[in-house]
């Protein structure tokens, strides 16, 4: 649990309305923080105003607006992220650009601490333009603020998640469930709740300042054993088919004309490759964080 006896001040966090950023503008608020959520639009789903909570206008891209927000500020927060580009919305302008912009703009109000959401397998020469733009962006706020702290969450679970949800919703109009391959790729679900309380955990703990976190829960998957675990809760039968990548990556191309493609090439690239966490980097216990596993709140996440 957070310990009551950090002081957090007024902490602005940029991408508070995600699935991510709800969990992490409600923690900090429980730890006593004043928050201030920085978002492109105060009507798009902003978490309920009130007490110790503001909503200000602000976009990653926008040097001046991002100035304004982080202002006054003793710590910032980034978990803005983009799965799906459109228009001027591209990879290299949020995880990249965006986070440069948020970075510089701490460094430059003397705001101490700034803690940045990436993700696990962040990597420069990978062929996913998403996962490249991650590993840019940790460069990129790295040169701007070199005390960040950079939290590397795996995939992220919890009620309305992408994962589960997904995984649901195909068991109940399909009698076949097809894998990515033969459903080997290892995983290594983490709770949304447990990310956002290392975030809480980061910015009250100047320990953390400069490090990197790879945030992942107590189990590693392959997929395949995670649908059958959907199965399993649903009580349901369902017959699971490999299909191979290069036959995801031709549907992913089709839908790829759609203004919100349900399966981009990205997210099957991310799934050739396991995302767990590595041997050497800093985890959860290093933040004195126990991470729940899938099974203890699939209960209820798809009740």
């Amino acid at each position: 649990m957070v310990d009551p006896s950090m002081a957090y001040g007024l902490v602005t966090v940029f991408g508070g309305t995600g699935f991510l950023g709800r969990r992490i503008v409600e923690r900090l608020g429980a730890a006593g923080a004043r928050v201030r959520v920085a978002v492109r639009h105060t009507t798009a789903g902003v978490p309920p105003q009130g007490g110790d909570v503001e909503v200000v206008c602000a976009d990653v891209r926008e040097g001046t607006t991002v100035a304004q927000a982080v202002r006054d500020s003793d710590a910032v927060v980034n978990a803005v992220g983009l799965y799906v580009e459109q228009g001027e919305a591209t990879f290299q302008a949020v995880h990249v650009g965006g986070a440069q912009e948020v970075a510089r703009a701490a460094r430059e109000a003397g705001i101490p601490r700034l803690v940045h959401l990436s993700g696990i397998g962040a990597d420069v020469n990978s062929e996913s333009s998403y996962v490249r733009s991650r590993a840019l962006g940790e460069l990129a706020v790295r040169e701007a603020f070199t005390e960040a702290t950079i939290l590397r969450p795996s995939v992220l679970f919890g009620r309305g998640d992408a994962l589960f949800r997904s995984l649901g919703a195909i068991t109940r109009i399909s009698p076949v469930l097809p894998l990515f391959g033969d459903g080997s790729t290892r995983l290594q679900p983490v709770f949304v709740d447990d990310v956002a309380e290392a975030v809480v955990k980061a910015v009250g703990s100047p320990s953390a300042s400069g490090k990197v976190y790879e945030l992942g829960g107590p189990r590693v998957y392959r997929y395949k054993e995670l649908v059958e675990l959907v199965l399993v809760h649903l009580k349901r039968r369902r017959v699971l088919v490999p299909v191979p990548f290069f036959v995801w990556e031709i549907q992913a191309t089709l839908l790829g004309i759609l203004p919100n493609p349900p399966l981009t090439r990205d997210q099957v690239i991310l799934m050739r490759r396991d995302n767990v966490v590595s041997d050497t980097a800093f985890t959860f216990a290093d933040l004195s964080i126990t991470p729940r596993a899938v099974e203890a709140e699939l209960p209820s996440i798809m009740a």
